[in-house]
């Protein structure tokens, strides 16, 4: 950040000018003093070997600066936001509008006052969040009429995904649709009475205007009160009974009864006639990765490979994979994937980073790696871990939430500008790839990198994929030449074509560098940093990468160390990333929600997966145990998505695997593998009444549940059960371990007996005791369809075996 360019930072600016007249100058960066590079190693990181520190440390210093900055400059307006730790929140702490977070505060003051609450909820790096907060939550006269007449309520929405969710819920099933910013109109006791989403300040684009909706309003509840609180009531308990389930105790839960094959078979026909065959995905326009569906697919054909129509699910999950790897949604530079694309060629993304999408792709593509041993699905899933092990990954191995989409053009600019960061001019690469390839002197390393990523001189964005004009001349990169078109195109061999594109990316990371970096938004989440931990963990087996493994290790420490209550078995939501860069927590920590719970525990049975140390199997058990207690449904089975009611008027369950997968659908695993691990036949009992509560969805539209349809059918199969004797570094065993996991197994589960009696997993399994190494050779026990097979004890026998039962 500090490359080329001057902060406007008043204490560095002093630590510059007086540096310059010293002569007692640091010998590293010939700069700053002595004395300030060793009392202030903040400030020393800037000039000192700045290239060899972080993105994340730059963004550090960044705030650092800004926050001195903020101190000479006083802004004209502050909140009550400012003594929030949520990125979202501060963003508008210093707007005109008097903001509230959400809590008794606000609640007592729309009571107290009779006005309408105005609900805004939305995230950090939400392009069109962004959007409205300076169309209209900076106008001074919007402003006036928010703070007149209504209270107004801010909220962070990956904080409270149980706010959100109830909203949206309204929102949604008033309109039709959804999404961020969430723009909502509460009655004084939190039920709703109109929603939506983005306003434009004013009438247009056929849209009703943000300030004609205030108004709107202003004039409703004075006028129209009684009808409105009748209204508001009426549609609460609409919204109540769509989400009950339609399944009751009497019936199908207490017998266990789970919905058949009929269902999976369903959701395979669904996501056929929703796959789109020319550039993969479902859908046309806009496209979203949707992991879910990919997990799904590749789960349905490993059940039955040799049949034809399981291998063509297998064809639509692999292509989808290369074709997002080809695409613009795909960050070639600077690695990582963006949120999703705005067009169906996956060439135009929405250039925000989540953390869950990296973690959801990174276990897809390891994945597709084991089904096909393509070094292509091996590349990308390098490419997601490099960015987010540099990026997204706090000092003490937590993980943070998201990039944003907006960024400046220059250090000059004062409007940011999506996709700002990412994007080049044919002029700037022409330019930085003004250089001859090793193999020819007359081609230009630029001809060759806009030939195989089709840089256009005029821009490669179609019109229609800008509607704001903030693309205009700029190329998103794709690949749309292999490596041997390119190759014949200039007469080389491909190897050269290869070396030289990756001197090129480097180049241009070196100077993406130099631009002034999107926002990060640093909170870590639980839920986020759960899945993270699986796709390092999944990673680390599929490639047999031990780094990936212990960066797994480390993630999971970090949430045990700062996200969790030792005393009470309970995790909590979020930490926040102070200005220095170390963990910080708020007053009152939000406690975790179910996603919470079950991502972690999915991570913890990955984890111990690929490390086999038993710790992490025992904690997710403990978790497990804390999870039913409080989000179980005793009523009619699965599990509330929140653990009380607390200050919302619903308690809802998730019933959709969406860009996250469903809790119910991640905890229905967890129940089935952990049911399996520790020998416990009352999580394979609560599965069976999960599943058979979700009868209706299954049976209708599995579609909208693809990961808890892969429980299902797991359900039916039950996991296979390997078990390797012996300790993990003893050369038999680890030979054994690298056979299981060369290949992709679907529902596997795989435990260690390596003789440590007080291990959870010799607590729990009088089975487990009984198998020991035989004949003087470590063994493995295979068990499928709840039938096991004899030990075998040699790496060519176990391969065998595990591909006779998996055909």
């Amino acid at each position: 950040m500090f490359s080329g360019r001057t902060s406007s930072c008043p204490i560095i600016l002093s630590i510059i000018r007086r540096a310059k007249s010293s002569e007692n100058k640091c010998p590293r960066c010939i700069l700053v003093p002595k004395q300030i590079c060793s009392d202030k190693p903040a400030f020393a990181k800037v000039f000192c070997n700045q290239r060899f520190y972080s993105n994340h440390d730059r963004e550090v210093l960044t705030k650092m600066a800004a926050s001195a900055e903020a101190d000479v400059r006083s802004p004209k307006h502050t909140n009550r936001l400012v003594d929030s730790k949520s990125p979202y929140l501060l963003q508008h702490a210093h707007n005109p509008v008097d903001w509230y977070p959400w809590g008794e505060e606000a609640f007592e003051k729309a009571q107290k006052e009779d006005k309408l609450i105005f609900l805004s909820v939305g995230y950090s790096t939400c392009h069109w969040c962004h959007v409205m907060e300076r169309e209209s939550f900076e106008n001074e006269d919007i402003a006036k009429i928010m703070n007149e007449h209504f209270v107004n309520i801010k909220v962070d929405r990956e904080e409270r995904p149980d706010v959100d969710k109830v909203y949206m819920t309204f929102v949604q099933a008033c309109s039709g649709s959804g999404g961020w910013p969430m723009s909502v109109f509460l009655k004084p006791d939190l039920k709703p009475v109109s929603g939506g989403t983005y306003y434009p300040p004013e009438d247009k684009y056929g849209r009703r205007g943000f300030k004609s909706e205030l108004l709107k309003w202003v004039k409703e509840w004075k006028t129209n009160k009684a009808q409105w609180s009748k209204l508001g009531d009426s549609v609460t308990e609409v919204i109540r009974n769509a989400t009950v389930f339609e399944v009751p105790m009497s019936e199908n839960l207490i017998s266990g009864v789970v919905p058949g094959a009929e269902c999976w078979q369903l959701c395979m026909e669904q996501l056929s006639d929703h796959y789109e065959p020319t550039y993969g995905g479902f859908g046309l326009a806009p496209k979203f990765p949707q992991p879910g569906n990919l997990v799904f697919l590749f789960h349905a054909y490993a059940r039955n490979p040799t049949d034809k129509k399981c291998s063509s699910l297998k064809d639509m999950g692999l292509h989808t994979l290369k074709m997002m790897a080809r695409g613009g949604i795909h960050d070639h530079i600077a690695q990582g994937f963006a949120r999703y694309s705005t067009d169906m060629k996956w060439h135009v993304p929405h250039f925000e980073k989540m953390l869950y999408d990296q973690a959801q792709l990174a276990v897809v593509y390891s994945t597709a790696y084991l089904i096909t041993q393509d070094p292509l699905y091996q590349d990308v899933v390098k490419d997601i871990l490099t960015y987010v092990g540099r990026d997204l990954s706090h000092k003490e191995g937590g993980f943070y939430s998201a990039e944003d989409a907006d960024s400046l053009p220059t250090t000059k600019c004062k409007e940011k500008r999506e996709g700002a960061f990412c994007v080049w001019t044919n002029q700037e690469i022409c330019e930085l790839l003004d250089r001859s390839v090793a193999a020819n002197s007359s081609i230009k390393l630029a001809q060759l990198f806009s030939f195989y990523y089709n840089v256009k001189p005029s821009g490669n964005v179609d019109p229609s994929q800008d509607p704001h004009k903030e693309l205009i001349g700029q190329n998103v990169l794709m690949i749309v030449k292999s490596e041997a078109q390119t190759a014949a195109q200039f007469g080389l061999d491909e190897s050269t074509v290869r070396s030289e594109l990756a001197i090129a990316r480097q180049i241009l990371y070196d100077e993406r560098q130099k631009r002034p970096r999107p926002h990060l938004d640093d909170k870590i989440l639980t839920s986020w940093n759960g899945l993270m931990i699986s796709g390092y963990a999944k990673a680390g087996e599929a490639l047999h990468n031990e780094e990936y493994i212990e960066r797994a290790v480390r993630a999971a420490k970090f949430v045990k160390n700062y996200l969790y209550n030792s005393d009470t078995n309970t995790l909590l939501r979020s930490c926040y990333t102070a200005k220095d860069g170390s963990v910080a927590q708020i007053s009152s920590p939000i406690e975790g929600f179910l996603d919470d719970y079950a991502f972690l525990i999915q991570g913890l049975l990955d984890l111990y997966e690929s490390c086999l140390d038993a710790q992490w199997l025992e904690w997710a058990e403990q978790l497990q145990k804390r999870q039913d207690e409080l989000f179980w449904d005793i009523g009619t089975a699965g599990y509330f998505s929140t653990p009380h009611q607390s200050d919302l008027i619903l308690r809802l369950k998730e019933d959709q695997d969406g860009a996250e997968p469903g809790g119910n659908s991640v905890a229905c695993q967890n129940l089935l593998r952990l049911g399996a691990m520790l020998d416990r036949a009352e999580y394979r009992d609560k599965a069976s009444k999960l599943l058979a509560s979700f009868t209706s969805r299954l049976n209708n539209v599995p579609i909208s549940l693809p990961q808890l349809t892969s429980a299902l059918m797991l359900h039916h199969d039950s996991p296979t059960l390997i078990t390797i004797t012996g300790k993990s570094d003893d050369t038999e065993t680890a030979a054994l371990l690298r056979v299981v996991r060369s290949r992709y197994i679907p529902g596997r589960v795989l435990l260690l007996a390596d003789n440590n009696t007080s291990s959870i997993v010799y607590r729990s399994s009088e089975t487990v005791q009984r198998m020991k190494p035989s004949e003087g050779h470590q063994s493995a026990y295979v068990c499928r369809h709840r039938t096991c097979s004899l030990p075998v004890h040699t790496p060519h026998d176990l391969a065998a075996l595990l591909d006779t039962s998996s055909s």
